[in-house]
Parts: structure tokens; sequence; C-alpha cells
């Protein structure tokens, strides 16, 4: 028998059991769609991880109170860094004076999580959702953002701790829609700020904006809300790229200098780099990734298991009809080849499904995350591979029943 005709026969034995096929495809659905669904999702946070995760800027590293993956350690692991002592103003500035002449920039920033910051001006008011953070003019190099116009925060400002500030584009189109905000005096939590520059456009990142920065003085940050329970970040980018390490190795010293930490003291501060932060991301990922998998395999062997079943039952009922075929000439492959079929089919059937529900969840949470959709082309060719190798590994026994009945046993069935 050609393919074509076996194909043709396969088709309509399957539609004429269109539910019991539909209900088998399922399980070849849910188990395709939940891999390929974390797959898209995580290839696209993957293929946006430049502009979300990597938020310093070019060739930097920083050092923090808090390692960037806090959270994956559990309670006992975040207590441990939540009693390391904070880095003070004191200590920043002191490893600012020690790395003079060792780096081109040297970012101090403290973030105000707890403000909900409020910007008013002539009765407008924005979310109170601002990102407050006391800094000082390399901010912009350090956390990879541009100057739109007006002028950054310099070291003047940070001296004399000027009530002055930077704001982000989105305070800009809420506050001053028709107007420049540039030398306008707005209020912010009960304190009064010139505004002397604004940040570019950047949109949002996983969700979060981006564009509601308001940058102050680091000076004036502690002054208006209190230095107490506070902790600096340091971020400090070298002269060049070959001076790296070099540096690298000198802002250590010089932060344990600061530190007033002794010989044989490890570092109590955390070191980390966009490498780092795109390993802590790849790490989670692949957690992520595994479990995904387990799932998905468990439900893909259970589907196999009901298109066994389901291809069992077919043969059962269709005995007399294969004692027919047999007797007219039917050989045994062309039985065969056509139970396979069936059941490759239905699991073919079931994974092109899962994997477009799975690419189409996944894109929308990578909508929803701000990051540029993509479709898997490996993980899709894989699931299907995966799918056939499915419904010939479990059609297979049922076929071989099939094709091994004997004729004349088969003609007497009823």
């Amino acid at each position: 028998m050609q393919f074509k005709e076996i194909l043709k026969m396969a088709l309509s034995s399957l539609g004429a059991n269109k539910l019991r096929a539909a209900l088998t495809m399922v399980g070849i659905t849910i188990g395709v769609f939940s891999i390929i669904l974390v797959m898209t999702a995580i290839g696209a946070l993957q293929n946006s991880i430049e502009s979300g995760i990597s938020f310093l800027g070019s060739n930097i590293f920083q050092f923090a109170k808090y390692p960037v993956n806090i959270d994956a350690g559990g309670g006992n692991v975040k207590k441990k860094y939540q009693n390391r002592r904070n880095i003070t103003y004191q200590q920043a500035v002191r490893y600012y004076e020690l790395m003079q002449g060792n780096a081109s920039e040297i970012c101090l920033k403290c973030f105000g999580r707890e403000i909900k910051g409020q910007a008013v001006y002539n009765g407008v008011k924005t979310p109170p959702s601002l990102t407050v953070v006391g800094t000082n003019r390399s901010f912009l190099t350090a956390n990879a953002f541009t100057l739109g116009y007006g002028r950054n925060l310099n070291d003047e400002d940070v001296a004399l701790a000027r009530n002055v500030a930077v704001i982000g584009k989105g305070i800009e189109k809420r506050l001053f829609p028709h107007e420049s905000p540039l030398g306008k005096v707005l209020r912010m939590t009960g304190h009064t700020y010139t505004v002397v520059g604004v940040l570019a456009e950047k949109g949002t990142s996983f969700g979060e904006s981006q564009d509601d920065f308001f940058l102050m003085p680091i000076t004036r940050f502690f002054e208006n809300y209190g230095e107490a329970n506070r902790t600096v970040n340091i971020a400090t980018q070298p002269f060049s790229t070959e001076l790296y390490n070099r540096t690298l190795d000198k802002g250590i010293s010089a932060m344990r200098i600061a530190r007033g930490l002794k010989a044989d003291q490890d570092n109590d501060f955390e070191i980390y780099t966009n490498d780092s932060l795109k390993s802590a991301f790849l790490n989670v990922a692949g957690v992520v990734s595994i479990g995904a998998f387990v799932i998905s395999f468990i439900a893909l062997v259970a589907a196999g298991i009901g298109i066994m079943n389901i291809m069992l039952v077919s043969v059962t009922e269709r005995t007399k009809e294969i004692g027919v075929r047999k007797s007219i000439g039917a050989r045994s492959r062309d039985i065969l080849r056509q139970f396979l079929t069936e059941a490759v089919f239905i699991s073919e059937a079931g994974g092109i499904l899962g994997i477009l529900l799975g690419v189409l969840g996944g894109d929308l949470l990578a909508m929803w995350l701000k990051v540029d959709v993509i479709f898997p082309y490996g993980w899709a060719i894989a699931g299907l591979i995966v799918c056939s190798a499915i419904g010939i590994g479990f059609g297979f026994y049922p076929a071989y029943r099939a094709a091994a009945l004997d004729p004349i046993e088969a003609l007497r069935y009823e």
C-alpha cells in the first residue's frame, strides 16, 4: 500500500471517533504546552537581559550590602544579610577618596525604597510610586541612563546639599506637559526641589517604569530623609576594559579599608557585575526549566499511556476489519504502518496545539513584562520530535498486535 492510502485510512478511522481522539490529544497538549510556555517566556527574558537585568552601565562593578538574588537562599540566608552592617555614607566617601585617580566614575547611590515618592506641581500630582534616589554625578553612567536636556547633578550640588533634582521623562510628561520643567520648583514628600535636568526616555523593564526616577544629591537625600538604617551602593567604572581586573582588586582593597576590616576577616559586602546578574537570572531560569521539564515529562508519559490504551481499544473494535483487509491482500506491515500513523497523528496534533498555546501564553507574559516576543524554533522542533517519539513508542505495541492478528481468527471475531 502507498503511504498516501495508509494516511487516508488512518485519518478516516480517527474521524469516526472524533471525541475519543480529541480527549487523547489533550494530555499531549498539556505536556507540550507547559514546557513551551516556560521556555518561550524564559527565552524572551534572555533576549532582553541586556536592557532588563543589566541595569549597570558598561564595564562596571558594584559593592552593596545585599546580593542580587538574596531571596533565593531562604529565610536564614536573608536574615544573615539583614544582620550585616550597612555601608554608611562615611564609608562610601572614604572609598571614594581612596579610589581617586584609579577609576573614571564612582557612583554613590542610596534608594529610598520605603519613600512613597509623589511629586506635586501647581496642584498636579504624580502617582505615589516614584523611585527616589540620593546620588552623585556618576549615576547616569553607572546605571545606563542618558540626560535628555538640562544639566546633571554635579560635585558642588553634593558638597552643598542643594535642593535640586533631575527627573525622569514620566514625571516631566505628568507635571509639565506644556512647558519646560527646568528651573521650576516642585514639591515632593514635604520638601521642595528645583528641577535642573530631565533624563532621556528609557521605557520599562520587567513591567517597571524606568522613567519615574527622581534623583537628588545624596547629601540632600540624607538630610531630608535620614541616614539611619540606610545602606549605600557603590558602583565603579575603570578607565578601560583592560584595567578592569586591576581596578576591581584595588576597589576591593579600598572597600575593606573603608569598612575597617582586618586582614583575617572576610568581606562583609557583596560584589556584583552585569555578568553576575546574568548568572543569577540564568540559575533561576535553569531551576524553573527543570521543574517545567519534569512536570511536562510526567504529563507526556501519562498521555502516551492514554494513546496506547486508546489504540488497544481500537485494535479490539476493528479486529474484523483487520481480518477483512488481510484476506484481500493487506500485508502485516501495512496494518502496522496504519496504526502507527494513527498514533503519531494523535500525538503530533496534540503537540502542535500545545506549541501554539505555549508560544501564545509565553509571549503574552513577555508582553506584560514589556520585553520582545519570540518564537522558540528550537523548542518547537524538539517538541514535535518528542511527540513523534511518544506516538511511535506508545503506539508500536497496539500496532504490532493488530499486524500480528491471524486473518482467519480475525474474520471469526464478533
